[in-house]
């Protein structure tokens, strides 16, 4: 009996779910075709249907990833600084499943600064989010939430501040819990304020 469209759609979320269980346990440097096929109880030739070399397997997962970050749920409490400060929360490992897409996400760079191409489209993303913040920056100053100065600079630090909590919290989950990054997180929207008096 021949497979139906609805079977290989079927099979191609399995590969999924076990790429993605790969990423999650293992990191990028675990991505192996033998890796997938051992977590999907399948065969490597399976394997090479969808992936047939080991840059399709990782270009996927970049992919799945990156589809898998942009769907996820996003905070929404209002505009100008609650709204930078949601966007920043939502980069943040504060639940198990933001851990996972931000372990597999710390762990892709190591194979992105290895292929130009790769890094390209990594520098590609981290620009994107800055432009994002850059917005909510400017509009936060327009509400005189922010003090005044380059939003784009001020996103620039308050993106690399965020990136370099997310890579402590999940190296050092234990001094860095959920509730520690949400308060190391308003002491430096803090800063950014007018200062008064």
């Amino acid at each position: 009996m021949p497979r139906t469209k609805g079977d290989h759609e079927a099979r191609r979320r399995d590969v999924s779910e076990a790429v993605w269980r790969v990423m999650a346990t293992r990191g990028f440097a675990g991505l192996t075709l033998r890796a997938v096929a051992a977590e999907l109880g399948a065969t490597t030739g399976l394997l090479t249907h969808y992936f047939p070399t080991k840059p399709a397997l990782v270009e996927y997962a970049l992919d799945l990833l990156d589809r898998r970050t942009r769907a996820r749920p996003r905070r929404s409490t209002g505009p100008g600084l609650a709204a930078l400060r949601d966007a920043l929360l939502d980069i943040l490992p504060l639940t198990p499943e933001a851990t996972d897409s931000n372990r597999v996400w710390v762990s892709s760079w190591d194979t992105a600064l290895s292929d130009p191409a790769l890094s390209a489209d990594h520098a590609r993303r981290y620009a994107e989010s800055r432009t994002r913040l850059t917005e909510r920056v400017a509009a936060a100053q327009a509400l005189g939430e922010v003090a005044p100065g380059d939003p784009a600079g001020i996103a620039t630090c308050a993106q690399s501040f965020t990136l370099g909590l997310v890579v402590q919290a999940l190296l050092a989950p234990a001094q860095f819990p959920p509730e520690r990054q949400v308060e190391l997180l308003d002491e430096y929207l803090a800063g950014l304020t007018p200062r008064t008096g």
